[in-house]
Order: structure tokens, then sequence, then C-alpha cells
């Protein structure tokens, strides 16, 4: 799987994407196989098609293991980065980075809905310490292990919904004690489950796929 942002830029992975694709790939008769390995830039993920009526009604994707991304917020070079403030010229941000083949900043906030995601998502993802740019989450803890995120996407800007960052969201969630290790992240596109399995260290994140149209589209060569 390749896949490109809104700006051109390509991206290292995308796990709704990759719900889509094993849907895609099975509906149409290119496999008969309910477990799929696709290979991303960020690595090969494991897909688990659950079928019902020769549809695929969701896709749980093994997503790998989460690992700490390591910043350099004062030039001292790169370590890892929980809780700790950010240094902006407009505003300080406390956060977590978490790099799931791609790299998260995940910010806990009191109340998502009226945040400003639209100002501050480019302040971070701009920041010099950043220099690849980074994907922000806006996080709300709800109950029952439930938490509302908004995303800001490099190279996209505010988006329905990440399924790479749904995995960071948990994870950060779970490494600050605001949640277990199995959450349901609540995104303007929707949910997913993800769960941060204790024994093999990996995230899986489960999640439907529907189909909405398909067409053709015509690409003409110089």
């Amino acid at each position: 799987m390749r896949i490109f942002n809104a700006d051109g830029s390509e991206a290292m992975m995308c796990g709704n994407a990759s719900r889509c694709i094993g849907k895609l790939l099975f509906e149409k008769g290119y496999t008969d196989k309910k477990e799929i390995a696709l290979e991303t830039l960020s690595g090969i993920k494991i897909l688990k098609l659950n079928v019902i009526d020769n549809k695929v009604n969701s896709v749980t994707v093994d997503m790998g293991e989460p690992k700490a991304e390591l910043v350099d917020c004062d030039g001292r070079g790169k370590k890892e980065m929980i809780l700790k403030l950010l240094p902006s010229d407009k505003a300080p941000f406390k956060g977590t980075a978490v790099s799931m083949g791609n790299p998260h900043f995940v910010i806990f906030v009191d109340d998502v809905e009226h945040f400003d995601v639209a100002g501050v998502g480019p302040i971070i993802e701009n920041l010099p310490c950043f220099p690849d740019r980074i994907n922000v989450e806006f996080a709300e803890i709800k109950e029952n292990d439930k938490i509302r995120m908004r995303v800001w996407e490099r190279g996209s800007g505010i988006t329905m919904a990440c399924g790479t960052g749904a995995c960071a969201t948990a994870v950060a969630a779970a490494m600050t004690l605001k949640a277990g290790r199995k959450s349901e992240i609540i995104m303007d596109g929707g949910a997913l489950v993800i769960e941060w399995d204790k024994k093999t260290n990996h995230v899986f994140m489960t999640g439907p796929a529907t189909k909405v149209f398909e067409g053709t589209i015509e690409i003409k060569e110089d």
C-alpha cells in the first residue's frame, strides 16, 4: 500500500485505509483469505477480516509495537517525551509523543469539542523539534475507557478520523494511566476499538469498513 496526503506528501501508514483495502481485496475476489499481510512504509501489517455472508463487516489490524517518539526539544539530543511541555512561540503544549510507525503528539484536553484544533494543530505540526512534521491528536477522557478524539494530520489538516492516531491516543492514555489498555476512540468519522496487548506489546485496531461508491478515473500521462 502507498498513500498520499492532501498536499502530495507520501504517508508512511494509514490504519483506516488498511481496513478499506482488506475489504476491497476480499469482496472483489482478489483473495479468499481472511488474514492478509499488507506491506506499508512502516512495515508489514496483518489484517484479520470479520466476514459475514461473504461481506467484510469489520477488520482487525495488528498495528505492531508502539514506540516512544524521540524528540529534541532543547537542542540537547532526542529523548522520550511523556507529559512534558513543548515550547512554542505562541503557547505551551503538554502531551505525549508516540510512534505507530509514523509520529504522533497526543494532547489531553478538558473540552475537545470546543478546542481550537485548526489553530493549534498546525503550530505543533511545524515546530522546529519535529523536522519531519508530526500528527497531532487532541483527546478528552470520557467514562468507561471511552476517549473522544479530534485530529490534525500532517500534510492534510483536520480529518474525520485517523487510525494510527487512534492507536497513539489509546497508548498515550494507557501510558499516563488515564485509561486502561483497551479503549474506544470516538472520532468525527466514527469509533474504533484499540487494544494494547500486554503479552505481545502489539496494538490491535478494530473497526468497520463500508463501501461508499466506485468509479473510474482517467489518468493522462505526458
